[in-house]
């Protein structure tokens, strides 16, 4: 599995002019998933991205979590994550997980991370989605399951 991490300001997901999810401070997870990626991969997301310390405490540093603040997430379903641009000019997306499959994944990291008290927006898996935001930092972080 891969994610795009964004420390954000606000961010929206917009899909045939209606907001499917909404947030203000928080993150921004772009969420890939891969062929063969399983269970595991989730649970190390799930593990990494709500207990990531990357937002600023009263001193400044990058000490709090999502989980040590009142932060949301707004999740979005991604498989150009997935891009291989090896050869030619145009990407290849044979490594991204069917369809069915991945949004099996995608489903169970969302309900996951609000297991934990997360508040997660989410776009909506496979559709034309538009994606407004406003990056703080800007801080950005690409993860790798399998890295």
């Amino acid at each position: 599995m891969r994610a795009v991490l964004q420390r954000v300001k606000e961010a929206s997901v917009t899909v045939e002019g209606k907001i499917t999810g909404q947030i203000g401070p928080g993150l921004m997870v772009l969420f890939g998933v891969g062929k063969g990626d399983t269970e595991k991969d989730l649970e190390f997301m799930v593990d990494k991205i709500p207990a990531l310390r990357i937002f600023e405490d009263t001193a400044g540093k990058m000490n709090l979590s999502l989980m040590d603040t009142s932060k949301a997430m707004l999740a979005v379903s991604q498989f150009t994550l997935f891009a291989d641009t090896k050869k030619g000019r145009r990407p290849s997306f044979i490594d991204a997980m069917e369809p069915e499959a991945a949004k099996r994944l995608y489903a169970l990291f969302c309900e996951r991370c609000r297991a934990l008290g997360i508040d997660v927006q989410e776009g909506v898996f496979a559709a034309d989605m538009k994606v407004a935001l406003v990056n703080d930092g800007p801080v950005t972080i690409v993860l790798d399951s399998r890295s």
